[in-house]
C-alpha cells in the first residue's frame, strides 16, 4: 500500500513517528520523575524559619530516605521535600559527606516507590543519560545528553582548606541551579549519578553511583558521617604507552596533576607528573580504585605506592592522615 493510500485510511499515530531516542527519554522521564523530590532546607532565627538552600533529592528506600548533595544541606538540619505528585514531607538530615558531596535526609515514608540504583562503572563516554531535577524552581524538569567524560575531579574550598571531589561523571545534559541532588539516569531508568554541579556552559557534573558511593551511603545511614584517610593528590586516569605496559604489566594508571600543600602525599615525596600504578598490592587505574583504599582502616597505616616517574619505576611510602570534618 502506498503512503498516500495509507494516509487516506485515517490519521497517522503521532506515537509511531517518535524516534527511538525520544521514546527512551520519555520512558525514563516517566519512570524516574516520581522518585525525585524538590527540597528546601531551612534554619531558625528569632522571627521564624528561613531558607538556607534548595535543590533536589532522590528517594532510595521505602521508608523515606533520600539521597542529595552535601552542599545542598550544608549548615542546616531540617527542611521539606515535595514530590512530583504534590505530596510532601518534612525532612531531617541523617548525615553528610562533603568529600563525595553526598548527603542522606529522611522524611515520612512516602506513597512513592524508591528509585533503582545502577552502577556507574558500566558507563561509557557517549552513552545516553537523562537528568531529572528541579532547576530554577521548575519541578520535574528533564534534560537529556551523553556522558562526556569519566573520572573527572572538582576542586572545592571549605574555609582555607582545599579538597577535591573525585571520579565524577561529566555530561552535556543541561543542569542549572536547583538541579543539585537530582537524578542522572541511564536508558534503563537506573540512577547512575547524583547531579552535583554546573561547571560551565553545556557542562554538568554528577557523583557516580558505584560501590564506593554505596559504602559512603551505608556509613551515613549508620553513623551520620564517613571517616576517611587523606592522601592529598589530584589525579586523572591515563593509558600507558606500549613500552610502559611491557615494563609495568599494567595498561592504565593515575597521573598526579596536583599534590596538595602539606598533605601526606607531599610529605612522602609524590610529585606532579608521577603516575600511580599500585597502592600496596592493588593496581589503581581510576579515582574510585584509589578511594576504595582510603577509608577509616587506612588512617595512620604506612602505604607503599608504586610510581612511574620520568620513565623510571620507584616506590614511595605515605602515611595517610584522617580527613578532618569540613563543609
Amino acid at each position: 500500500m502506498s503512503t498516500a493510500a495509507a494516509n487516506e485510511t485515517g490519521p497517522v499515530d503521532d506515537g509511531a513517528a517518535l524516534d527511538a531516542y525520544s521514546e527512551t527519554v520519555i520512558r525514563v522521564a516517566r519512570t524516574v520523575t516520581p522518585h525525585v523530590a524538590a527540597i528546601e532546607m531551612t534554619g531558625n532565627r528569632r522571627n521564624g524559619r528561613f531558607r538556607v538552600g534548595a535543590g533536589s533529592a532522590v528517594l532510595f528506600t521505602e521508608d523515606g530516605y533520600l539521597l542529595t548533595n552535601a552542599h545542598v544541606v550544608a549548615g542546616t538540619r531540617k527542611g521539606r521535600a515535595v514530590f512530583a505528585d504534590g505530596s510532601g514531607t518534612d525532612l531531617e538530615v541523617v548525615g553528610a559527606d562533603p568529600l563525595s558531596d553526598l548527603a542522606v535526609v529522611r522524611g515520612r515514608a512516602p506513597h512513592v516507590a524508591p528509585a533503582e540504583f545502577g552502577d556507574a562503572e558500566s558507563l561509557q563516554v557517549g552513552q545516553l543519560v537523562i537528568a531529572v531535577g528541579n532547576p530554577l524552581g521548575l519541578s520535574g524538569s528533564v534534560t537529556a545528553g551523553v556522558v562526556s567524560g569519566l573520572g573527572r575531579a572538582i576542586p572545592v574550598w571549605a574555609g582555607r582548606n582545599r579538597r577535591v571531589i573525585e571520579d565524577v561523571i561529566q555530561t552535556d545534559a543541561a543542569l542549572n541551579a536547583g538541579s543539585s541532588g537530582g537524578a542522572l539516569a541511564d536508558s534503563r531508568s537506573r540512577i547512575v549519578g547524583i547531579n552535583t554541579a554546573v561547571a560551565g556552559a553545556g557542562l554538568g557534573l554528577a557523583v557516580p553511583v558505584n560501590s564506593t558511593s554505596r559504602r559512603i551511603i551505608s556509613a551515613l545511614l549508620s553513623d551520620g558521617r564517613v571517616r576517611r584517610a587523606y592522601l592529598g593528590v589530584v589525579s586523572t586516569p591515563i593509558r600507558l604507552g606500549a613500552s610502559e605496559v611491557v615494563r609495568t604489566g599494567q595498561r592504565e594508571g593515575l597521573r598526579v596533576v596536583e599534590v596538595l600543600s602539606g598533605s601526606p602525599a607531599e610529605q612522602a615525596g609524590l610529585r606532579t607528573g608521577d603516575v600511580l600504578l599500585r597502592v600496596g598490592s592493588r593496581a589503581v587505574s581510576n579515582a574510585e580504585s584509589l578511594q576504595k583504599l582510603l577509608f577509616a582502616e587506612a588512617i595512620g597505616v604506612p602505604m607503599n605506592i608504586s610510581v612511574l616517574r620520568d620513565g623510571h619505576l620507584t616506590d614511595v611510602s605515605a602515611v595517610p592522615g584522617e580527613m578532618a570534618d569540613w563543609g
